[in-house]
């Protein structure tokens, strides 16, 4: 009789123990994997505004969501590897800042969520079948709109009221090179204004690319951006300065660097509206179901500072519109 109530007992706590021992096993934490081309330090204040998104929605890093930060720190032949890299470690999502990354990344894996934090254009690049149905692997948010372009050429005719030439730095290689430079000749065209397109493969071309615009005499030009240009944001500001040439960027961060103005997608609310594909991933959505979205929210900031060292003088029209004065 004694040995049948042992045995009893043993069985009662194996079976109470089971559901205990079940839940006190760790849940998995969601690793997310982020990828840029330029350094990290360049990119702290994106990088910051997607942990203020993850943040405003539960997430804290270390504690319920890990992140793999990765940076190619401007050699781009690396970012493969990289990418390679956080497939092997089995990344629940994919964040990739910029079409550049988002190209590799789809070309490596058609199952892993991929989010893009901004794309120039995510139907045209191939990545989305529509922005309402993406219908793959890669979802997330477009900086293209379609008035960006114009009122840039806008904002140099009222900065340069003799605007006739304008000097436009793109990189070819770049996803979204050939629509950036449609919708600007379109712009130029409305406001009569010639381009001189000057095509940036290697920093090595910076410099003889601002001395064509010199020789051609241009009154101003555009930078449209791309993982070359971003990487070395420094050394193109200094080279306007140099040559006392007024540019538009396409981002704050050449701004932030020294440059004169920036009119575009604002790249911090891009990456802080990144986290909510993250979430939603992670709580079971498919990327295939959730629509591209499109900028929100635009900057326009100036640089006086900058705007001195070339001997500018930005009419008060133009600094009333601006959304933040460097002085």
């Amino acid at each position: 009789m004694a040995k049948k109530i042992v045995i009893g007992l043993l069985t009662t706590v194996m079976l109470a123990a089971g559901p205990l021992a079940k839940a006190q096993q760790p849940t998995k934490i969601p690793r997310i994997g982020y990828v840029i081309g330029p350094s990290l330090a360049e990119n702290s204040v994106r990088i910051e505004a997607l942990r203020q998104g993850l943040r405003e929605l539960g997430y804290v890093e270390g504690k319920n969501i890990v992140i793999e930060w990765r940076s190619a720190d401007g050699r781009m032949d690396r970012l493969p590897g990289l990418i390679g890299e956080l497939i092997r470690l089995q990344v629940d999502i994919l964040v990739s800042a910029g079409p550049t990354v988002t190209r590799l990344a789809k070309d490596a894996t058609n199952k892993i969520p991929i989010v893009m934090a901004q794309d120039s254009d995510p139907v045209g690049n191939g990545f989305a079948a529509s922005l309402a149905r993406p219908g793959g692997n890669v979802t997330g948010l477009s900086a293209l709109a379609p008035e960006i372009s114009g009122k840039q050429m806008e904002l140099l005719k009222e900065i340069v009221p003799t605007l006739a030439r304008v000097a436009v730095f793109g990189e070819p290689a770049n996803p979204g090179y050939v629509q950036q430079t449609n919708e600007t000749e379109l712009a130029a065209k409305a406001l009569k204004v010639q381009l001189q397109i000057l095509n940036i493969r290697d920093p090595k071309d910076f410099a003889a690319a601002f001395q064509a615009a010199r020789k051609a005499r241009a009154d101003a030009a555009l930078v449209a951006g791309g993982p070359v240009l971003n990487s070395q944001r420094r050394r193109v500001v200094e080279l306007a300065v140099k040559n006392r040439l007024p540019v538009i960027y396409n981002e704050l961060g050449f701004v932030e660097a020294g440059g004169l103005m920036t009119y575009g997608a604002s790249f911090v609310d891009l990456y802080r509206r990144a986290a909510t594909y993250v979430d939603k991933i992670l709580k079971g959505r498919a990327p295939a179901d959730l629509p591209v979205e499109q900028p929100k929210k635009f900057d326009f900031i100036v640089n006086l500072k900058a705007a001195k060292q070339i001997g500018l003088t930005i009419p008060p029209n133009v600094l009333v519109r601006a959304d933040r004065v460097i002085k």
